[in-house]
């Protein structure tokens, strides 16, 4: 599974990614998962099974399932309570019902 995180410069959700991945592998899921800019979205859209927007930039969301669309690639804004409470576990788990529900 591969998951990106969106966000204004690709900075403010490495914390996120972090624990993201620790939840992962605490679940034994192998999964790809990393923070990017809207900007730099396009080069990140092979292999990509889902695209979470960083509530700040929730703005950017009809962009972004535009660009996604044609691959197939599911996308929705990150749960606001747990991005300000930097809930790996609990955005990991919105990005696997996202998967499952394709």
């Amino acid at each position: 599974m591969k998951i990106i995180l969106v966000c204004s410069a690709g900075m403010s959700t490495s914390m996120l990614v972090q624990r993201m991945r620790k939840a992962a592998d605490e679940k034994g899921v192998s999964a790809t998962i990393q923070a990017t800019s809207e900007a730099d979205l396009a080069n990140h859209l092979d292999q990509t099974d889902v695209i979470l927007v960083g509530p700040q930039v929730r703005y950017l969301a009809p962009k972004i399932k535009e660009k996604a669309a044609p691959h197939g690639i599911q996308v929705e804004v990150i749960d606001s309570l747990a991005y300000g409470m930097m809930d790996g576990g609990k955005v990991f788990e919105q990005a696997q019902g996202l998967v499952k529900s394709k």
